[in-house]
């Protein structure tokens, strides 16, 4: 590996870092809730996607099946998700945001658009669209390789 490409991961592993900091996530609960992270991308993802299953979300978020069952039920019984029957598949359930849950997206949303909108304040339309361009490359090539993709 050059010098060059051990630099430009440092330098990518050092913004990486400062993003997790600046966006919360070092805080036991994130996106203005009183939720951890791992319950805040769920149900994001609940939301976008309300025939999701447990096992599908496990794979989504990169967390052990134990994890997301733990995880699941305390938002279950927080009222922010339901189970259904899975009418294609009688031993999976379908997860779905409550009423409840609607209203923690929405909040979540808000807090998100937020933080991404203050920052934007403080770039240029050239320098917004390099970070758009940049996060969605850098985060799908990061899937790929935990995929093993090449």
């Amino acid at each position: 590996m050059s010098e060059s490409e051990t630099s430009e991961i440092r330098k990518v592993r050092d913004s990486s870092r400062r993003i997790v900091r600046e966006l919360g996530f070092m805080k036991p609960t994130v996106a203005g809730t009183d939720l951890p992270p791992s319950a805040v991308h769920s149900i994001i993802e609940i939301g976008a996607d309300d025939g999701l299953t447990a096992g599908a979300l496990g794979e989504i978020l990169n967390l052990e099946k134990s994890s997301v069952s733990r995880m699941l039920r305390k938002l279950i019984d927080a009222g922010e998700i339901e189970e259904r029957t899975n009418p294609g598949d009688a031993r999976s359930k379908l997860l779905r945001l409550t009423e409840r849950g609607k209203a923690t997206l929405a909040a979540i949303n808000r807090f998100g658009h937020g933080q991404v909108a203050a920052a934007f304040l403080h770039l240029s339309d050239d320098q917004r669209q390099v970070v758009v361009a940049g996060l969605s490359a850098y985060a799908e090539a990061l899937h790929r390789a935990r995929a093993g993709e090449r």
